[in-house]
């Protein structure tokens, strides 16, 4: 089914969300996530919309029910730290390439569905200031390398100073790239033009994700209820708050998403955080 002319914006996530479907299913669900919620706020009421958005949540609904023994998706702080550390991973492989002067499609490629994955994390609540930076950088990198490479120009690598910058609307929302230049590198710029060609992206398995810790979530409304809950005196008497107990799980599940990427040194750092923070009440 045909996205809508105005859901559009919605359309490059979608489209992510299609090309993981096997590859990372969690990612998937969270894509579709993000590309509902957006697309009820764009237009939820012209006949056309919504049918299409209404199509869009009885397929979460099904995603939901199959990934139903995921952590990642019943757990928003453990879902939060998936889609992060995948999104993180891919922006450092497009960083890593883009610094070594290796400029090819699935660098560009990298570089605009990270900043796409970025956009997605808003389902958990405010991005934080350094991963709007990173969305900000990694979508104008593909712009700016994109346009370099259909002009026949070769693009400065590394960070270099934004002009002409790309801009994006308050919501941040993934601007279009120009589609002509060739097979398999020219995204959608808007209704009627070709459909851009987001296969075979190959992340190299040593390509981790940066070693900090992902943005930090608040505790969700309503979980804990100082008055009812009992804190209790950790090991040598420390005491622990409720909002303690939060932070320390969720290091250990940003660790245990580490793993997943076989990141030791984000997992131990995390482990760690947590380990201080149990044992001393001080993070």
């Amino acid at each position: 089914m045909a996205v809508p002319v105005p859901l559009r914006s919605i359309q490059h996530h979608l489209r992510t969300a299609q090309e993981h479907e096997t590859r990372d299913p969690v990612v998937a669900y969270y894509c579709r996530l993000y590309a509902m919620q957006t697309g009820m706020k764009l237009d939820s009421k012209t006949p056309e919309c919504r049918k299409f958005l209404v199509k869009l949540m009885d397929q979460l609904e099904v995603m939901k029910k199959e990934l139903c023994d995921h952590e990642s998706v019943t757990q928003e702080i453990v879902g939060n730290a998936h889609v992060e550390n995948y999104a993180l991973k891919m922006f450092l492989y497009a960083d890593n390439e883009d610094r070594s002067g290796r400029f090819h499609k699935n660098m560009i490629k990298s570089f605009y569905t990270a900043s796409l994955l970025l956009d997605v994390l808003s389902v958990f609540g405010e991005l934080s200031d350094e991963n709007i930076q990173h969305r900000k950088y990694a979508r104008w990198k593909a712009t700016y390398i994109h346009n370099c490479l259909k002009n026949g120009e070769t693009p400065q690598a590394g960070p270099i100073g934004m002009e002409g910058e790309e801009q994006e609307g308050e919501e941040g929302e993934a601007g279009s790239l120009d589609p002509g230049l060739g097979p398999g590198i020219g995204f959608t710029a808007g209704p009627g033009s070709g459909a851009p060609n987001y296969n075979n992206i190959y992340v190299p398995p040593g390509a981790h994700a940066p070693a900090n810790t992902p943005a930090e979530l608040p505790p969700p409304a309503g979980r804990f209820n100082k008055h009812t809950f009992t804190v209790k005196p950790a090991a040598g008497g420390v005491h622990l708050t409720p909002e303690d107990f939060t932070k320390a799980q969720k290091y250990c599940k940003y660790a245990g998403s580490a793993l997943q990427y076989e990141d030791v040194a984000t997992a131990v750092q995390n482990l760690q955080r947590a380990l201080k923070l149990l044992t001393s009440g001080k993070e």
